[in-house]
């Protein structure tokens, strides 16, 4: 497909310069591209290299042996990820931990974070050559992967390729933006995304004012909420996850026609424990706390809990959470688990 036939029917603006003062103040951008262009009719946040990977990205071949696991990040995505590979793949516990994740589940628009001084600090870095945990796909390496591919992406349904629900298989999980954001700033530490340690309710501030990458939140959970009927979609909280996983487990073996038993539910959902999941080198990024790209203090995967958001809200933050997430279900029959 020529560059001239590819479709990409979105509209790209600017963030306005205060908004992008304020971000450039909060971010270290050393390595991370900062987000800085919205795209579509909802404005979702992203980065600036963004429009050529995105155009790429909508008009990726989707193939019916396909299976994508879709979030809005922090939401329980490596969790579901595992779940679903391990599931879709005969409960190969010894592959799954022989491979990592990120290489047996790519994440189809990774290209958008690191910056090209990230891109030259790795290549130097002789440590990283043949290292598993390191793993960017391009669009064009997802092209030439063998049947069946399973992607990763924090895109909103829109942003995909438009053939994607009607040819593969799809699962989303959404979970309580509260949690949500707590997760995503603790991430934001881990990966050095800040320059010092930053206060929680500044990062609150942008989550809700949709300056925060992938946002505006809503809008990416409710246009997957509107396809929860699709016959190629699950739609799952993080919030059923943590309390049934079993439950859980078998709902997405429906899903792909698989049979699973007793044993096996019961080896995943050991497999799948948060305490044994924080251990396990295959879903972790650890070579890269030895190089400095993450911060050792942290793990990429970090408590899982729900409702953990009450240890970060003062009463000011709780009641203004309350209001802004009543305002933006009131067209809307979607609700969060308690």
């Amino acid at each position: 497909m020529s560059e001239i036939n590819k479709s990409f029917p979105f509209e790209v603006k600017d963030v306005d310069e205060t908004q992008l003062k304020q971000l450039k103040n909060y971010y270290d951008d050393t390595y991370f591209n900062l987000f800085m262009t919205r795209f579509g009719p909802k404005g979702y946040l992203l980065t600036q290299s963004y429009e050529t990977i995105g155009r790429d990205i909508y008009n990726v071949k989707i193939r019916p042996t396909d299976i994508f696991v879709t979030t809005f990040p922090k939401s329980g995505t490596t969790w579901t990820q595992e779940l679903v590979w391990l599931i879709a793949n005969d409960c190969n516990f010894e592959e799954a931990k022989a491979i990592n994740l990120n290489n047996r589940f790519p994440f189809i628009e990774s290209e958008i974070l690191l910056n090209s001084a990230a891109s030259k600090f790795l290549a130097k870095d002789n440590t990283l050559k043949t290292s598993s945990e390191i793993n960017l796909p391009s669009v064009e390496m997802v092209n030439n992967l063998p049947s069946p591919r399973f992607l990763k992406s924090h895109l909103p349904l829109s942003l995909l390729p438009p053939s994607l629900l009607d040819t593969c298989k799809v699962v989303y999980v959404a979970r309580d933006p509260r949690d949500v954001a707590v997760s995503f700033y603790h991430h934001n530490l881990h990966i050095n995304f800040f320059s010092e340690e930053k206060d929680f309710k500044t990062f609150w501030n942008f989550f809700t004012n949709d300056l925060v990458s992938w946002t505006p939140f809503f809008e990416h959970i409710k246009e997957a909420w509107q396809q929860r009927h699709h016959r190629n979609m699950l739609f799952l909280f993080y919030e059923e996850l943590s309390k049934d996983l079993p439950g859980c487990a078998r709902r997405v073996a429906k899903f792909f026609n698989k049979v699973i038993t007793d044993e096996q539910v019961q080896e995943l959902c050991d497999h799948l424990n948060i305490d044994n999941f924080k251990k396990n080198k295959s879903v972790n990024l650890e070579d890269l706390k030895e190089i400095g790209l993450l911060n050792k203090k942290g793990s990429f995967i970090r408590k899982g809990k729900v409702g953990g958001w009450r240890n970060h809200f003062d009463e000011e933050m709780t009641r203004q959470a309350e209001q802004w997430i009543e305002e933006n279900l009131r067209d809307t029959d979607l609700r969060f688990p308690q």
